[in-house]
């Protein structure tokens, strides 16, 4: 089944493109067949026998027009292969005319000219753009034209009449052969181009998943050449490099880069791949740190042919081989950092989950001990100690807490489905709750404008609500008049969509560490667990809605200065009644 799947068959036809390239060649070799006829009977114009010579200027003169209207009118396109109308009147009006001209000779006295060559042009054609049977039908009916004209001639009494039928058996069996060769010849060549095409498609086809790929990879992709020139380059790495570095670009052009052409130059020397974490260098610019890989490319050619030993080279040449090409991954040593800190921090957490439950039952033992002492303790010294002890005792229960809480969360999400819920009204009863415990230092305004119902389960939005006002309330930062200002609200947007948004005075967070705002135990606080933003995240992924930080000035005072914004925006619902006017909670309400 392999073998025959991978050699070509005789039946197998022809690629339109290739027949029609053949079938234009063979039309303007028709032409120009047609011209040389006419062009050997110029001699014989003067001296043979009139008739006979008029008669065959005719036919070369209607075999001219015609091959010149079929080179016009159908030279793009070519007949099937099997036969039909237009192989049968093209064959037979072609050996029929040469054929013709050719037996006229041989009855004209001095006649010497042999346009049997001439034939040779139909047998090829339909060798080439017909099948096995059509040819060798072809190459019958010429065998039989001539050798019937020679022997009639012979047995009329023409000079040399049996030598010369025997020289065109012998012309009309090496016909057979053309013919036969030919045809083969056509059909592998056939093959070997549908075979050519159809891995030219393969190859465009994973060029381009390959361009996909790689241009859609946000890590860096460089083809460099041994003499540091870039090759090809995806956007990633345009953008970790800092500007255009698409060919022709070079790695040496630019005084920042010279570390990574380093590189590349010393896995050239050593064969071998490369890797280093480095930091280009710009004027007026921070550095860039840049994790960095080179894979050499392999390029062993197994043809031992070396200098000038190439065939199709000249003896002057010398052969090169082509010039080794390097693969470099550029990575932002940031993210990698980052990424290795969030899988370090992931380990860790497991790990802490499992000590975390080793250590309640003896924290427990602790703190119930440190409760029996401060009730016989009477020293004021001694119960400050008492009450440091059952602080921190309740300090750790708290981190203890958290660290199991996430497994409770993932156990929550699993079983909480969402349901309908009035925001409005859910929210003002969070906000009162949580202002309640602590009314002197909870002050903030609680604007609420979203009418109507949400998909979302009531427990886990208290969650997400109560752990971004806790952090509003802790990070906030007093204004020119001593007060930390902090808002609440509701609202919808354009779409349809509910949104919950905190808000709070104070500087921009960082920009290293927004990445990073919601993975597990990430905290700029020491005394925090840096699991909160990560459960609220994990509870809005659940119902569908999304948390995100942003930078603006506060919804109820536009022109003020900028803050720090924590929106949940909830999952597409239908759009509630509008029209209705917000209530405004503020801290005394």
């Amino acid at each position: 089944m392999m073998a025959q799947a991978t050699h070509p068959q005789s039946t197998t036809t022809l690629p339109l493109a290739m027949a029609r390239r053949l079938w234009r060649a063979f039309s303007l070799g028709r032409v120009f067949s047609a011209l040389m006829l006419l062009g050997m009977l110029v001699p014989q114009t003067s001296h043979l026998d009139s008739v006979l010579t008029n008669f065959s200027w005719f036919l070369g003169g209607l075999y001219l027009i015609l091959t010149c209207a079929a080179w016009l009118l159908l030279r793009n396109h070519p007949p099937g292969q099997q036969w039909g109308l237009a192989w049968v009147a093209t064959l037979a009006l072609e050996v029929g005319i040469i054929s013709l001209v050719q037996l006229l000779q041989l009855w004209q006295p001095g006649g010497t000219l042999h346009f049997s060559p001439l034939l040779a042009l139909p047998i090829l054609a339909a060798a080439c753009l017909g099948n096995l049977r059509m040819a060798l039908a072809t190459t019958a009916s010429v065998t039989l034209l001539l050798l019937g004209g020679y022997a009639l001639a012979a047995l009329d009494g023409l000079p040399n009449g049996w030598e010369l039928t025997v020289q065109v058996a012998t012309v009309c069996a090496g016909y057979f052969a053309v013919a036969f060769l030919t045809h083969h010849l056509a059909q592998r060549l056939g093959w070997q181009e549908r075979l050519a095409r159809r891995h030219h498609r393969l190859a465009r086809s994973q060029e381009e998943i390959n361009t996909l790929i790689i241009d859609r990879l946000t890590e860096g992709v460089l083809v460099v050449d041994s003499s540091l020139q870039i090759q090809q380059a995806n956007p990633a790495a345009c953008q970790l490099l800092g500007g255009d570095c698409k060919p022709p670009m070079a790695l040496n052009q630019r005084p920042a880069w010279q570390p990574l052409g380093e590189l590349v130059l010393q896995a050239l020397s050593t064969g071998q791949s490369q890797d280093a974490r480095l930091q280009l260098v710009e004027a007026n610019l921070p550095p860039v740190g840049l994790y960095v890989r080179v894979w050499p490319s392999d390029h062993s050619t197994d043809d031992g042919l070396q200098g000038s030993e190439h065939p199709f080279l000249s003896e002057d040449s010398q052969y090169t081989a082509p010039a080794t090409q390097f693969l470099v991954f550029l990575e932002d040593l940031r993210q990698l950092e980052a990424r290795l800190r969030t899988e370090k921090m992931a380990a860790m957490g497991r790990m802490s989950a499992a000590v975390a439950h080793e250590i309640r039952n003896p924290l427990a033992a602790i703190s119930q001990a440190n409760a029996l002492l401060a009730e016989d303790i009477t020293d004021p010294a001694q119960q400050r100690l008492v009450h440091m002890v059952a602080a921190n005792a309740q300090r750790i229960a708290h981190t203890i807490e958290d660290v199991l809480d996430i497994a409770r969360v993932q156990q929550q999400i699993q079983h909480s489905p969402s349901i309908g819920l009035a925001l409005d009204e859910v929210v003002s009863t969070i906000w009162r709750e949580w202002q309640a415990q602590d009314s002197a230092q909870r002050q903030g305004r609680c604007h609420l404008d979203c009418p109507g119902s949400v998909a979302f389960d009531s427990e886990h939005l208290r969650r997400i609500i109560v752990n971004l006002l806790d952090n509003a309330q802790r990070y906030a930062q007093p204004d020119a008049s001593g007060h930390k200002q902090l808002w609440l609200g509701t609202g919808r947007q354009r779409n349809g969509r509910a949104w919950v948004q905190v808000w709070s005075s104070g500087p921009e967070i960082e920009a290293s560490m927004q990445n990073h705002l919601f993975e597990p135990f990430f905290s700029s606080h020491s005394r925090s667990s840096g699991l909160g933003l990560f459960i609220c995240r994990e509870l809005c992924q659940r119902h569908g809605a999304s948390l995100r930080y942003h930078r603006q000035a506060c919804p109820g005072q536009p022109e003020g200065p900028a803050g720090n914004a924590f929106t949940l925006r909830f999952a597409h619902s239908s759009p509630a009644a509008r029209g209705q006017t917000g209530a405004l909670f503020t801290a005394s309400d």
